[in-house]
């Protein structure tokens, strides 16, 4: 199987989509790059040239554009146009442009089989906000939580600490844990740098987290189940300077009650808004009880370090790609009409 790597973007999670890839690089042999930078061309890039300098530098830009149509991205040459060869892309592309639905409704549109979340899931998955309501849609868990708006001088309902997030915003950009009234109004500058509104959260000291992956293809396929170490909660550096060091990670040590609960609760996430995904569910854990912390549907790097034979995961997955129904249009409507004019 042949993948065509999707990444960058116009998102504040753009070098974080360029170290995923560099990352999958290594994982997976077949691959051809495309890269959107900020501008969003898309540009193909040498495998060789898959290095952090080769785009801070800028000198991508020295690669051939190519541009995306019917079935495919095709590349400009003197005899006309050459399509750009693989099997299948992977949407690698986190935040915006990737994550809010812009990519994968132009690679729908185009008729491309791809590994990523669809519009809706896309839609869903990207504002905390609607993600909370579907959790309690399909009757899982959530933290309490507040929505505040950048013009909004409404009051945090909970007892200090808190946690306060870009509502639209992944990878623990702009997130920070306030301990008292004194440090609110700068978490709250810092994360409306990056976003309208934000979402407030309880924080709850020493509670339990676990991160779990999957996709289903044919069954369901599963990950190790990680438990994050960390000190407040997982930022940056903990989350992506760990997965591109590709570092063996260890499965939680938890009761097989427990990890059947966090499996059957991800298959009712999953299926079917993220049908063609692989995503990882992060959760919490307080007494007993299981809470929907965030759905990642293009996670770091694919959260390949979670899976032993991830080639195989993501082969399984291609062959199982949703596709579109087709519609013939026939004007049926539109000729009955006009015979009645003729009449």
């Amino acid at each position: 199987m042949k993948y065509g790597l999707i990444f960058g973007g116009s998102s504040y999670e753009h070098e974080i989509s360029i170290v995923s890839a560099i990352v999958l690089k290594k994982k997976l042999q077949d691959s051809i790059f495309i890269f959107i930078d900020e501008n969003r061309e898309f540009y193909l890039i040498d495998k060789k040239d898959m290095k952090s300098s080769f785009f801070s530098s800028f000198e991508y830009k020295k690669s051939p554009k190519i541009y995306l149509t019917k079935e495919g991205f095709y590349q400009k040459t003197i005899l006309g146009r050459k399509r750009v060869d693989f099997d299948v892309a992977i949407n690698l592309v986190h935040g915006r442009d990737g994550e809010d639905g812009k990519l994968p409704a132009l690679l729908d549109f185009y008729g491309i089989d791809y590994i990523g979340p669809r519009i809706e899931a896309s839609v869903i998955s990207f504002n905390k906000h609607f993600t909370k309501m579907f959790a309690k849609e399909i009757e899982v868990d959530v933290l309490e939580y507040q929505v505040i708006s950048k013009e909004s001088v409404e009051p945090i309902k909970f007892d200090f600490p808190v946690i306060i997030k870009p509502l639209r915003l992944g990878s623990s950009i702009g997130v920070s844990v306030v301990r008292d009234k004194d440090e609110l109004s700068y978490a709250l500058d810092t994360a409306f740098e990056f976003d309208d509104e934000v979402i407030v959260e309880p924080f709850i000291e020493g509670i339990k987290e676990y991160n779990l992956a999957g996709c289903k293809a044919n069954d369901f396929i599963f990950s190790i189940i990680e438990e994050p170490k960390k000190s407040d909660f997982l930022d940056f550096e903990k989350k992506y300077l760990d997965f591109s060091r590709n570092s063996e990670i260890q499965g939680a040590n938890i009761e097989k009650s427990l990890e059947d609960r966090l499996k059957e609760i991800f298959k009712k996430i999953y299926e079917p808004l993220f049908l063609g995904s692989l995503i990882r569910c992060d959760f919490f854990v307080k007494e007993n009880n299981i809470y929907l912390n965030e759905i990642n549907p293009v996670p770091g790097s694919l959260a390949n370090y979670l899976f032993s034979d991830f080639e195989t995961v993501l082969e399984k997955l291609s062959r199982n790609i949703p596709k579109e129904k087709s519609i013939k249009i026939d004007y049926r409507y539109i000729n009955s009409i006009q015979g009645m004019k003729n009449r």
